[in-house]
């Protein structure tokens, strides 16, 4: 198992993670995706209160190779989001899953969660 895998996430196809905390989840861009991505230089966040679909976009993510769309993991709304990323996009490089968190959600359907996939299943999709 990959480092760059924490076992206590969950994860989308789409390289997207989910961290339980409590009564929310945080959301995040795998360290994967953020080394295929290359060096972030903009993210587009949501507005609070926003109300994300499961699988439906709800940002935009670019970097000096590409424009990416960010999906929401699971349906709900957006009680906080990382306004650190709006001056220092790049702690998405080297913060993935610490200080790169893009936004918390506050679930409509916990059972959501359920759904996500495992570090053990999302690692073949990091090949």
């Amino acid at each position: 198992m990959s480092d760059n895998i924490p076992q206590d996430l969950k994860y989308t196809k789409e390289h997207e993670w989910a961290r339980i905390t409590g009564k929310t989840v945080v959301v995040g861009v795998t360290h994967h995706a953020q080394e295929s991505l290359g060096d972030v230089v903009y993210v587009e966040l949501p507005k609070l209160g926003a109300t994300l679909t499961e699988g439906k976009n709800f940002g935009v993510i670019e970097s000096t190779k590409a424009v990416s769309d960010l999906f929401a993991p699971i349906s709900g709304t957006v009680v906080k989001v990382n306004d650190e990323l709006t001056n220092s996009p790049a702690l998405i490089n080297s913060d993935p899953y610490g200080q790169g968190w893009i936004v918390e959600i506050e679930p409509s359907d916990a059972g959501q969660v359920g759904k996500l996939l495992d570090a053990a299943a999302y690692e073949p999709l990091t090949k």
